[in-house]
């Protein structure tokens, strides 16, 4: 091909593919972007010795992507696939009181996605901001992801972040990169992640699991639509959707039980032994992992937005669609009910005391949920909750648009190889083990290909983490 940009789709009828590619040829320089239809899509830019080297690697790439089915398009012609944005409203509390608030951060829009981990909060919401904090409340990063984040999941101290794009990012590092690809007809609902091995629930009740390398497991269609609950451990995967939660073997190989629920599952959680579904019938149902009996029930007085516990199920938590917050003994005595002072919950998490709220007027709520200032908050004694404000000067961390090429290793080097028509990414430097594979951004792989990052992680499954930057060599 001559210097020029040739742009292709993908569309396929009844909800199937529906993605463009895009390859751009400059001198020696060639630039591919790619992604959903009507997106802005990612970018990776190669540099070549020479334009004749360019302009052969960019038709090698065009040459690839006619034969899987794409042809020549114009761009804007074809619209982009409505995205499911969870429909939620909030009411006021009825409660009689005000939940101890100890600090709110606002994040500007709906916020679906929390982490708490041992040294700080995550939250993501609906316009693709993800802030992490202190536990204190000091606001220590922001990120700017494409599209509005459904969730953040964590495995081991990697933290991912799904998003309405289709895409799953890493937010391990400073800079972001898309560590899964979901399926252009998959409307990504919830996530979870063990091992490297991610599990996708979708709108239309599907269950999609895809391993380290981005690539295809299994998948599963469960009975009913709208699957707003996944949770995986060693034995299984559970998943929530309208007609109740289903137990698949973690090898997608069978059906393990299945059990209705009082009404459609809108949050899931999940104990050693027990897997806690939030429904819209104003009840937290807990089942047992094992063959799915329904051991206890914590009923609240509209519905049930999200659920969480208290290490081993000592208490529940539940946030509904009234900006209230529940408390619940095991055995389903309900202990307290409050406001948040704010929108509904989301999104929850417990951690030494404290319950950490997203909601959806956007903020990040952090509750003292100990014992003395619940029982203060009841009789009408609640702490001044401070406001946190973002600094000004805190910078902004956006995926990269481009990976830098660079004349010599400064690193750990990795090289893309060819086995068995797989592209798979291997270490070169010493002291790794080569026949590990690295999980690495498909877009970025090419036949002989090397990069250098600057750390790599050894995972429990069996395969290297890159932490850092990557920069391609020349």
């Amino acid at each position: 091909m001559s210097e020029g940009t040739t742009y292709l789709e993908l569309s396929q009828e009844g909800g199937g593919a529906h993605k463009f590619y895009e390859v751009t040829v400059r001198d020696t320089v060639v630039s591919v972007r790619y992604g959903r239809i009507g997106a802005d899509g990612q970018q990776q830019t190669s540099t070549f010795p020479t334009g004749e080297k360019a302009r052969a690697a960019a038709a090698r790439k065009i040459g690839e992507k006619v034969r899987k089915g794409y042809a020549p398009a114009v761009q804007g012609q074809r619209s982009a696939r409505p995205v499911t944005r969870r429909q939620v409203s909030s009411a006021p509390s009825t409660a009689r009181a005000v939940a101890p608030v100890l600090w709110r951060f606002r994040t500007g829009a709906s916020a679906f996605g929390i982490h708490v981990a041992e040294d700080r909060c995550w939250v993501g919401n609906q316009h693709g901001d993800v802030h992490t904090l202190g536990h204190d409340g000091e606001v220590l990063a922001h990120y700017q992801l494409p599209d509005g984040v459904k969730c953040l999941v964590a495995d081991d101290f990697w933290i991912y972040a799904g998003c309405d794009d289709g895409t799953v990012y890493d937010l391990s590092s400073k800079i972001p990169f898309a560590a899964y690809e979901i399926a252009p007809d998959v409307d990504i609902f919830w996530l979870d992640i063990r091992e490297g091995v991610l599990h996708v629930a979708d709108r239309d009740g599907g269950l999609t699991v895809i391993d380290h390398e981005d690539e295809f497991q299994w998948s599963r269609r469960s009975a009913g639509a709208q699957a707003w609950m996944v949770r995986r451990d060693d034995i299984a995967v559970y998943h929530g959707h309208r007609r109740g939660v289903t137990a698949y073997s973690a090898d997608g190989s069978r059906e393990a039980w299945h059990t209705p629920t009082d009404g459609a599952v809108l949050f899931g959680w999940q104990e050693d032994h027990a897997v806690y579904a939030g429904t819209d019938r104003r009840v937290v149902q807990r089942l047992a992992k094992d063959d799915g009996a329904l051991e206890a029930t914590y009923r609240c007085d509209t519905v049930v937005y999200s659920c969480a516990t208290a290490p081993g199920g000592r208490y529940v938590f539940a946030g509904d669609s009234a900006s209230s917050v529940y408390c619940f003994a095991a055995d389903g005595t309900r202990l307290w009910k409050l406001g948040t002072g704010g929108g509904s919950a989301l999104s929850m998490q417990y951690r030494d005391e404290k319950l950490y709220l997203v909601t959806t007027d956007g903020s990040l709520v952090c509750v003292d949920a100990s014992d003395a200032a619940v029982t203060a908050a009841r009789s009408g004694s609640v702490p001044l909750a401070r406001d946190v404000k973002s600094a000004a000067a805190l910078p902004t961390y956006t995926p990269s648009a481009s990976v830098r090429t660079v004349p010599a290793a400064s690193g750990i080097v990795v090289e893309c190889v060819r086995e068995g028509g797989r592209l798979r990414v291997h270490v070169v430097s010493g002291g790794y083990d080569p026949a590990w594979n690295v999980q690495f951004p498909r877009h970025l792989r090419r036949t002989g290909a090397r990069y250098a990052v600057d750390d790599l992680a050894a995972a429990a499954g069996g395969f290297y983490r890159v932490r850092g930057e990557i920069r391609q060599l020349v």
